[in-house]
């Protein structure tokens, strides 16, 4: 059985790699209820020109084409809070946990996932927090970009839903 905090340091591994290759530092690393590393994932946006390349959706990529049942009783381990689309994924495969590295620099679906019975964990994690501030202040126009707003919001209380 994977431990979450190894579970967030695989997807921690994954948002620094995004971050070396230009990219938005955001990880994610899908583990199954039996502990087996089933996929993992950055976010791809910038290196692949790509809308949808989120760190779960890339993490589910990775992962490959799995029956239903695979995703029974699995953990999303996720740096940053999930957006929209990454919420809505991890409702369609029907992933029970989602373990969130932090949500200080951005709140997603988190309330969404706990309505539809989504077990969800923040860890505070400060090196999630000091990765993603640091991408923020370097590249603020690529940050708003991935977060779908015009101008920075950094509280988790006036945060634009995309």
């Amino acid at each position: 059985m994977m431990d979450d905090a190894a579970g967030l340091a695989i997807a921690f591994e994954e948002a620094k790699a995004s971050y070396e290759e230009g990219g938005i530092p955001i990880g994610a690393a899908l583990v199954a209820a039996d502990g087996t590393l089933l996929g993992r994932g950055h976010n791809m946006r910038v290196q692949l020109g790509s809308p949808i390349h989120h760190g779960e959706t890339s993490a589910l990529l990775n992962s490959g084409r799995l029956p239903a049942g695979a995703y029974r009783g699995s953990t999303m381990y996720t740096t940053l809070s999930p957006c929209d689309m990454c919420t809505g994924a991890c409702l369609l495969y029907g992933i029970e946990r989602v373990v969130i590295g932090e949500n200080t620099t951005f709140l997603g679906g988190e309330a969404y996932l706990r309505q539809r019975g989504v077990e969800v964990i923040v860890l505070d994690d400060g090196g999630c927090v000091a990765l993603m501030e640091r991408f923020i202040r370097e590249k603020p126009k690529l940050w708003n970009e991935d977060i779908g707003v015009e101008e920075r919001v950094h509280s988790k209380e006036t945060q634009p839903r995309r």
